[in-house]
């Protein structure tokens, strides 16, 4: 009988986990994050001081422009020794269960209204793109992967190796998993291995040439943990979240020899305009982090930035800096459809392909089947989000992408069954820029990634297609789909036919695998730069040229660290929030 007791106590116990993890937390008490993170509140609630008052209560040591990957560790890191406001303009993603559910992952992409938690972009170029508008960034929208970088890469930026290796750990005890690893992931696992991408270096978050599989915030009942659940490990009686907060601007004090930041200016959901302002310390900083596409925006927005770019729209000039929204860089990736006999089941990314050639190579698979779900999608490849469409190059518009969703829901599920095989160029050679297109904080700004401008960039991209025409041909693969081995042409005619983007295709496609190349092109979401090193921040991330200022996220990186970046994001926003009080405090912070 106690055996059976046992068991019973062991089933209820896995019941309540169940019930936990998996149904969404919007069900039952709506607002049951308040408990666990009782300083996040909507921006209305702030109580606004005067920028001219030198002595406030409500002066802060800190404050974080922007609650996402980076922003998120660093605020509940500084916020152990020091009072920290952070500003996010979108909500809180704890009770979405587009953003909570990995079936539901492409309903948040394709989401275009204002108050989705990501706000689509169209580069110059005509790829469609996302960014994150909720607490957690990009962590809240992305396909989960987690990888650590290169270490060659936390060389090149002069990070302490020792303080590196401490901070990626905090980040992984409290939100990463293990995959599940999905029978299609298995059959890419080993189809890699058959085309020559060895060794496997089995579950690993480092980053290894050969094959590996490396872990995912989603768990195992399909639920995402974000960087904003890190909070938790702030001092909540020193830390203070507001969620639709929109910094309009960065206020600075003039009078000096050198600009000072003194505080920020923000609306709240209501439209209002609130000032949140910084203590009188001289160690006390607005800290921006607002990724690759809003830092450079709000830096320009505020008066820091090219010159003549701004006065064209008479925004006063603080500090002219040429480099602002230069450098923008995003990795192009080129995919291919693998057809099925067998039913998929969804899966993100798992298991990646770390070569020498310059290019990585990974997989999605399969549809959801949520009754949440727009039918027939394909997950990080879903026409929804931009990722497919057949689209004629002269109708760019949202317009065409929702007529295209619409004439897709009459096509047989059937013609859904399979999944992709992604390749991205590693650290491209061709860059681009960032400008501002209004005064309006809430508009895009014009982006321009100029893909393939660079002929290395074009080069690799056709040596990462051939290993994934090479993955596709593989006996494993078509072992699990039951399909009959495809040729090279019929894998590019199955891609091209459904494709993706506002380019104009042309008819050599499928004979020139360059064309195929720069014709099918899309995102995967890791665009950076902006904001680089030595340009617009010194070494330790303070704005050049200006005081009590300073960035940390991706505008600053040259380079996507690793095959995924937002390990590295969350792992910078931990270590500069260390650094910071280590520099401040010296032995006295206990780092």
């Amino acid at each position: 009988m106690a055996s059976v007791g046992a068991v019973n106590c062991k089933f209820f116990l896995c019941l309540l986990l169940w019930l936990w993890n998996f149904l969404p937390p919007s069900q039952g008490n709506k607002h049951w994050h308040e408990n666990r993170y009782p300083f996040i509140r909507n921006a209305s609630s702030f109580s606004s001081p005067s920028i001219s008052t030198t002595t406030c209560n409500n002066a802060y040591d800190y404050i974080i422009v922007g609650g996402g990957t980076a922003g998120c560790p660093l605020a509940a890191t500084l916020s152990q020794n020091f009072s920290v406001l952070v500003l996010e303009r979108g909500g809180v993603p704890f009770t979405n269960p587009n953003v909570s559910f990995l079936e539901n992952f492409h309903i948040t992409l394709a989401d275009i209204s204002p108050t989705s938690a990501s706000q689509y972009f169209i580069s110059t170029d005509g790829v469609y793109n996302s960014r994150a508008r909720v607490l957690g960034g990009g962590s809240s929208i992305n396909a989960g992967f987690y990888t650590r970088a290169n270490p060659r890469f936390i060389k090149k930026v002069g990070w302490d190796a020792k303080l590196v290796n401490q901070s990626y750990p905090w980040v992984e005890k409290q939100i990463v998993h293990r995959p599940k690893f999905s029978p299609y992931q298995r059959a890419f696992r080993d189809s890699l291995l058959d085309s020559g991408v060895s060794p496997f270096n089995g579950f690993t978050y480092d980053h290894l040439y050969g094959t590996k599989v490396g872990g995912t915030i989603f768990d195992r009942f399909g639920r995402r943990h974000t960087a904003a659940e890190l909070l938790a490990s702030g001092n909540q009686d020193k830390l203070t979240v507001l969620v639709y907060a929109t910094v309009q601007k960065i206020v600075f004090d003039t009078r000096g020899k050198k600009p000072k930041a003194v505080g920020v200016i923000f609306q709240d959901e209501h439209g209002k305009q609130h000032e949140a302002i910084l203590s009188n310390d001289r160690h006390s900083e607005v800290i921006m982090s607002s990724g690759a596409i809003g830092t450079p925006q709000l830096l320009m927005l505020s008066g820091i930035g090219p010159k003549a770019e701004l006065q064209k729209l008479n925004i006063p000039v603080v500090l002219d800096n040429p480099f602002v929204g230069k450098g923008m860089v995003d990795n192009p990736m080129n995919t291919m459809f693998i057809p099925s006999n067998r039913p998929v089941h969804q899966s993100l990314i798992e298991t990646v392909g770390i070569t020498k050639m310059g290019v990585y190579i990974e997989a999605s698979s399969g549809f959801s089947q949520s009754n949440d779900s727009i039918h027939c999608h394909h997950g990080i490849m879903s026409a929804e989000i931009g990722q497919l469409s057949t689209i004629p190059p002269k109708k760019r518009s949202p317009e065409a992408v929702q007529e295209f969703i619409k004439n897709k829901k009459d096509l047989p599920v059937e013609l859904f069954k399979g999944g992709f095989i992604l390749s991205k160029v590693a650290n491209p050679w061709s860059v681009g820029e960032l400008r501002l297109n209004n005064t309006n904080v809430n508009d895009n700004p014009v982006v321009t990634f100029n893909y393939f401008s660079h002929p290395y960039d074009l080069h690799r991209c056709v040596k990462g297609i051939r290993l994934a025409i090479k993955v596709a041909q593989s006996k494993h693969f078509t072992n699990y789909t039951l399909c009959d081995k495809k040729t090279s042409e019929e894998l590019l005619n199955l891609t091209v036919k459904a494709n993706v983007n506002f380019i104009t295709k042309h008819p050599n496609d499928t004979a020139s695998i360059a064309q195929f190349c720069k014709d099918t092109v899309i995102t995967i979401w890791h665009y950076h730069g902006g904001c680089h090193l030595g340009k617009v921040v010194s070494p330790d991330y303070k704005v050049l040229g200006v005081d009590r200022l300073r960035v940390v996220d991706g505008s600053t990186f040259d380079e996507s660290p690793g095959t995924n970046p937002q390990a590295t994001v969350m792992m910078m926003g931990r270590y500069m929030g260390l650094k910071i009080l280590r520099d401040r405090l010296g032995k006295l912070a206990g780092i």
